[in-house]
């Protein structure tokens, strides 16, 4: 056999094992294209791209409890918990207790972190100029990306 067999469709259509035909590997290699952008473009902030997701979550919805934020960022606690104690200790978040249920802990943002909020404006249009798509093509992959998030949650929740 070749060493470009691996490469050739098998009889009756494409090999439907090769890597490039997975949309799943696509999309690892944009997230980690992405996280290189994010790294350089976040530098002015000091934040991280997890910290920055916080950071416009609180921005955008306000206080959160931990659980909420949880499933907004779609993030477990394991997760979570450490990302929030780096924010809490460079003084850009703050965390306390629900007067409601003691059992929540509130996360909120600090005067630091809502001053971050200016600066953190530009970055939308840097990761867009280097994603090299027009601001519609952005928003109809937003559409699709969420489209397909929503099938395989429903594909994984389902029985089968």
């Amino acid at each position: 056999m070749s060493d470009h067999a691996a490469d050739q469709p098998a009889a009756g259509g494409e090999e439907p094992l090769r890597l490039a035909l997975h949309i799943c590997f696509a999309l690892q290699n944009t997230s980690r294209a992405f996280n290189a952008v994010y790294r350089t473009v976040l530098r002015e902030t000091g934040l991280t791209y997890p910290q920055y997701l916080v950071m416009l979550a609180l921005w955008e919805h306000g206080d959160l409890t931990v659980k909420g934020l949880g499933a907004l960022l779609r993030l477990d606690s394991g997760t979570l918990s450490p990302l929030l104690k780096r924010l809490e200790a460079a003084g850009l978040i703050t965390r306390s207790r629900s007067l409601a249920d003691e059992r929540s802990v509130l996360i909120g943002l600090s005067e630091a972190g809502e001053a971050l909020r200016e600066p953190a404006r530009k970055v939308p249009a840097e990761i867009q100029a280097a994603a090299g798509l027009s601001a519609d093509d952005l928003r109809t992959l937003d559409r699709i990306l969420r489209q397909l998030t929503d099938s395989l949650d429903h594909a994984a929740t389902s029985e089968h």
